[in-house]
């Protein structure tokens, strides 16, 4: 792991909202230290100097030297930080002790390299599907980073958790079987379904249905007159 230039702090006297808007108009933030077996230490830092650490290659997982002013120097980890929603500045801090011989759960960022025979050669599609996995180990021995070489990916093959070039000092927590990263194929595009073409000449269904109640309808009509013509002729052989 990469060293990070230690960290001033001064203690904090002053609380609430008034007092934490007067610290960023000067440039400071309010910040927690606490873990370790030692209490909790309310403090004034730099912004800046957290953001640094922040955005080096160990970034969360960086541990650095805190010196707080009229206390013993603490070697600390950033465990949270809260942001100021619209323009992303730090707004506070939470800083944990950590012991040389205590081990830590971290999640350490996943890379890849190269470029996979399966985009390359066959045209398929890669995918990163994981870009951390928690481990367990010594301070000391956390890694910046694990580096996954994807060349050789073909269409239908994967590399797992199991895959990542891990040291014996740190034990990965995340299942081993758990895909990192794959090549799969491109999805087929949908047959367009044909559109219907009516044969000329030939009546479609629905005229035909309106044709045969047009018909009935006539019938209908026509039923009363021939009542009446029934009618007749029998007067005709009464008389």
């Amino acid at each position: 792991m990469s060293s990070v230039q230690n960290i001033e702090a001064d203690p904090r006297e002053d609380f609430g909202k008034n007092a934490a808007r007067r610290m960023r108009r000067e440039g400071r933030i309010p910040a927690v230290v606490y873990g370790g077996g030692g209490p909790s230490i309310p403090v004034a830092v730099d912004p800046k100097k957290i953001q640094a650490v922040l955005h080096s290659e160990s970034g969360q997982n960086a541990i650095f030297t805190l010196d707080v002013r009229g206390k013993a120097p603490a070697r600390v980890m950033i465990r949270d930080w809260q942001v100021e929603p619209v323009h992303g500045g730090l707004l506070h801090v939470d800083l944990v002790r950590i012991s040389r011989d205590a081990k830590l759960k971290v999640k350490v960022p996943i890379q890849v390299v190269g470029e996979p025979v399966g985009v390359k050669v066959q045209g398929g599609v890669f995918e990163f599907v994981l870009r951390e996995a928690e481990v367990e180990c010594l301070p000391d021995d956390i890694p910046e980073h694990f580096t996954i070489d994807v060349t050789e990916l073909t269409i239908g093959r994967n590399l797992r958790v199991s895959d990542l070039p891990v040291s014996e000092k740190v034990k990965v927590l995340t299942d081993a079987n758990r895909v990192v990263a794959h090549v799969v194929a491109l999805k087929a595009e949908e047959e367009v379904k044909p559109e219907v073409v009516a044969v000329e000449g030939a009546p479609a269904e629905p005229e035909v249905i309106r044709k045969g109640k047009a018909e009935a309808e006539e019938g209908e009509e026509e039923a009363p007159e021939g009542k009446k013509e029934a009618k007749e002729g029998k007067k005709e052989k009464e008389g």
